[in-house]
């Protein structure tokens, strides 16, 4: 299983919108993708409501994961995406 340890950029963390824009990257990788918060909840990164349930703030660290061809490109471009403010896009 291929993973990635991401700090948050986004200014107000994985809520509303860039939860949003993360959950529907996620969904369109091809690899079913788990988010892990620093607590070591896990949830489905496709899933908005999963997403948003783990609370996570700007400048926390989660760790993705996937599992599957294309798995390293599909977190590469997740993790970039977890790398951008995604309020100022």
């Amino acid at each position: 299983m291929a993973e990635r340890t991401v700090t948050v950029a986004s200014s107000v963390g994985l809520h509303a919108r860039p939860a949003s824009l993360f959950a529907q990257a996620a969904a369109k990788a091809g690899v079913p993708v788990s988010l892990t918060s620093a607590a070591g909840k896990s949830v489905n990164a496709a899933s908005i409501l999963g997403v948003l349930s783990l609370g996570i703030g700007h400048g926390e660290t989660v760790t993705i994961s996937a599992d599957g061809d294309g798995a390293d490109a599909a977190l590469d471009s997740l993790a970039e995406l977890l790398n951008t403010d995604l309020d100022k896009e």
